[in-house]
């Protein structure tokens, strides 16, 4: 009894995720949901009283998924390919988890009550940049605190639009606005444009036209002359 008990409060939580995060907190149907979960009204409420009641549990869920996601993130020797992983992380959860797309519908739409997702990633976001920081991986002038507010407004928009769709052509751009972010951050560590360094950094194209190799972390040479003399980030 207890076991099946069991069963049907998950059904219903997960019913209620799919309908809170396709309709928001006001949109959201207590019958909808019993029909989702193939279960009576009376046994719904029986688990969880009022449509606020679910709303607060699926947004305790969406967060300890955030939680768990990000503590089993798996730690790269440079920062700035790091924060490239946590974001790529936090869009995929938004596109693929129904219990993280509600938690961000419901944050702006729903009662309060739950602490906002913010709170779970930004610390993460914040400790990478520090780290990349005191390591210089940062170009000259570029400050931990404006990198932040840059960063949190990018995550937030890989989020928003993983949330809502991914396709191929969205993926392409994706890359394109990180080579421009990371280009914008990531110091020289060499002091000499087109030489590679360990950090990931590929040279520019030399003198016989080739193009640069893509090393192990990801960072791709410039091809398009032989004087370039900035390295391009992917």
């Amino acid at each position: 009894m207890q076991k099946r008990a069991a069963r049907t409060r998950q059904a219903v939580l997960e019913a209620a995720a799919d309908e809170f995060a396709e309709r928001g907190y006001e949109g959201a149907s207590l019958q909808r949901m019993g029909w989702r979960a193939e279960t009576s009204i009376g046994a719904l409420t029986f688990h969880f009283g009022t449509k606020t009641a679910l709303a607060e549990e699926v947004r305790t869920a969406g967060r300890a998924r955030f939680e768990r996601c990000l503590a089993e993130l798996a730690a790269a020797p440079d920062p700035l390919r790091e924060l490239r992983t946590l974001i790529g992380a936090l869009a995929r959860l938004a596109h693929e988890d129904t219990f993280v797309r509600a938690t961000r519908r419901l944050e702006a739409e729903g009662p309060g009550g739950v602490s906002p997702l913010a709170e779970v990633w930004l610390p993460v976001l914040r400790g990478l940049l520090d780290r990349a920081h005191d390591a210089q991986r940062l170009r000259p002038g570029v400050s931990p605190e404006d990198a932040v507010a840059l960063l949190a407004h990018l995550a937030e928009g890989a989020m928003a639009a993983h949330g809502a769709t991914r396709d191929s052509a969205w993926d392409s751009v994706w890359d394109s606005v990180w080579n421009v972010v990371l280009h914008g951050l990531a110091a020289d560590r060499t002091g000499r444009a087109g030489q590679a360094d360990r950090t990931g950094q590929a040279g520019q194209a030399d003198r016989t036209g080739l193009v640069g190799q893509a090393d192990r972390t990801g960072l791709v040479g410039r091809t398009d002359a032989p004087d370039a003399t900035e390295p391009t980030w992917t």
